[in-house]
């Protein structure tokens, strides 16, 4: 098994997170994991991403090649499309598609959309919408649409919340699992 993810979105959205997430998931289940440095934290709204590899063989590299991802979770359409020269011809990109405009030339989302919509295996859906209905983060109902995609079974990621989110209390590990199990609904 590898997967090799690129994670993205603006500071602030949860995007380390998830990588923390899926990289204790995959801990759990013997795999190795390479994450590299993540950008723009410093700056809530800033560009972040990182680059996050899974194997079942060791790994020696923790930078994914352009076009060599299998996955681009995104939390902003803009950042999912300027990452898009990372994924491989059977990639597949999850995004939300509500935008986070933080820029006075932020192209037009119909623009972004169509862009996004050539790529061959791309679900894109508002995730912010989903989100409110089950009183969670975005950032969680998008972890839940990657999750098919991931092959890491759906426990071990419940597991991770549950380590990582317990100490907060059983409502917040509550509605993070409620969160991905909606995304994980989404085509």
């Amino acid at each position: 098994m590898k997967k090799d993810i690129i994670l993205c979105g603006v500071g602030g959205d949860g995007i380390v997170s998830v990588a923390k997430i899926i990289s204790d998931a995959a801990l759990n289940i013997g795999l190795h994991v390479k994450q590299s440095e993540i950008h723009g934290m410093s700056q809530r709204g800033g560009s972040v991403f990182s680059h996050l590899r899974l194997s079942s063989e060791p790994i020696f590299a923790d930078v994914i090649p352009e076009g060599k991802a299998d996955i681009i979770l995104s939390s902003e359409p803009m950042e999912a499309l300027r990452y898009l020269p990372f994924l491989n011809a059977d990639g597949w990109v999850i995004t939300n598609s509500d935008p986070f405009i933080n820029i006075n030339n932020y192209p037009a989302i119909e623009n972004i959309m169509a862009e996004l919509k050539k790529i061959k295996h791309c679900v894109a859906f508002n995730a912010n919408d989903i989100a409110k209905t089950v009183k969670a983060r975005s950032n969680m109902v998008l972890l839940g649409a990657a999750a098919p995609y991931l092959e890491i079974d759906f426990a071990e990621l419940e597991n991770a919340i549950r380590n990582i989110f317990g100490r907060k209390g059983e409502d917040v590990v509550n509605a993070n699992i409620a969160a991905i199990k909606a995304g994980r609904e989404v085509k």
